[in-house]
């Protein structure tokens, strides 16, 4: 169940406000925790959002950090790491060192800034490191139409066989699955819709039983199917994606109902962590994300600060099948003996080629 809700989270996310990286199985974690702990409606509407724990198969981290002021149930002050001091000088870079350490650099500082009215920090970070089993080959891509038309692009591409890695489900829309290392797969998407109406079907689409073409007679947004003269007879696929690096910034407070946030970031309580009234005064994620050749390499780390509720500070001839992604396109790093979506991600701004 819990995989099946984190991945609705990252759908109703992606229709909200797709960007060039997010993870959502990295705020999952935060808000089945804040649901344990919570009461009335903060907890009622964390339990839609997160109703059961989930145990990420990649590598992750929960941290806990929590104020002398703060009083703890018994349960909590077992569970918490070093405390907080209130000055952002030492506190800062105590958080900024864990989230670089459990994303192997990748996210160098914690999203939240921390300060004197802080009583406690929750954090989780997780690392998505993939490699491909055959890699791309480098290249240049030239968009003739489409908003990326004129540009020069750093382009990957190969050949392979396996034409069953590209399929065009309804909508239409195009999947392709690049397989990895690990258990990693990231599905590459595209089609005719919003960014956020693309990406919110790609992470439904492995589920969605309905109309689905054969990689043998494919039609679909960025596919080309032609009969070219060769040397065998054996149909391929030819592959053409534009290398990428993404990261963002989300405040998760901004579209609260998104993530069951809006009472825990009002009215509270989280009496599983106090009999002091907290409230969320702050929610926000880092993510970062990278295609090349060699692999796929993603990290997140998602905090939120709670403060106590008398603070109340302000809100922050041969077939041959040419798929190309030469407009935005979005992406999904599942882990493929789930189905969980990892981090995913919509793509506007890929990598210029270098000059000559």
């Amino acid at each position: 169940m819990s995989v099946s809700a984190c991945n609705a989270l990252t759908a109703r996310w992606a229709a909200s406000a797709p960007a060039p990286v997010f993870a959502a199985a990295g705020v999952y974690p935060l808000l089945a925790l804040l649901a344990s702990v919570a009461d009335g409606p903060a907890r009622a509407e964390l339990l839609r959002v997160a109703p059961t724990p989930l145990a990420l198969p990649v590598r992750g981290a929960l941290g806990i950090w929590t104020r002398d002021r703060v009083p703890l149930t018994l349960e909590w002050a077992s569970r918490s790491d070093p405390r907080l001091t209130g000055d952002p000088s030492v506190d800062g870079p105590l958080l900024d060192a864990w989230a670089a350490t459990h994303t192997g650099g990748l996210v160098p500082a914690m999203p939240v800034t921390v300060g004197p009215d802080t009583g406690l920090v929750l954090a989780s970070a997780l690392a998505v490191v993939t490699d491909w089993p055959q890699p791309f080959s480098g290249g240049v891509m030239r968009p003739l139409s489409g908003p990326w038309a004129g540009r020069r692009l750093a382009s990957l591409h190969r050949r392979t066989t396996e034409l069953d890695a590209l399929r065009v489900v309804a909508g239409p829309l195009t999947l392709l699955t690049v397989a990895g290392s690990g258990d990693i797969d990231v599905v590459l998407c595209t089609g005719d819709g919003t960014p956020g109406s693309v990406l919110s079907a790609a992470v439904g689409a492995p589920a969605v039983a309905g109309p689905e073409r054969s990689a043998g007679h494919v039609t679909g947004p960025g596919v080309v199917a032609a009969e070219v003269d060769a040397d065998d007879d054996v149909p391929e696929l030819v592959v053409k994606v534009p290398r990428f690096t993404a990261s963002a910034t989300h405040d998760l407070l901004a579209t609260p109902d998104v993530f069951g946030l809006a009472a825990a970031a009002t009215v509270g309580t989280f009496p599983g962590i106090s009999p002091v009234d907290l409230r969320v005064g702050a929610a926000r994620q880092q993510a970062v994300a990278a295609f090349s050749a060699e692999g796929f390499r993603a990290a997140a780390v998602t905090a939120t600060a709670l403060v106590p509720v008398a603070f109340r500070p302000p809100r922050a001839r041969k077939l041959r099948l040419t798929v190309t992604f030469d407009r935005p396109f979005g992406y999904l790093a599942v882990h493929r003996p789930t189905g969980l979506v990892l981090v995913a991600g919509w793509i506007t701004d890929p990598e210029p080629a270098r000059a000559r």
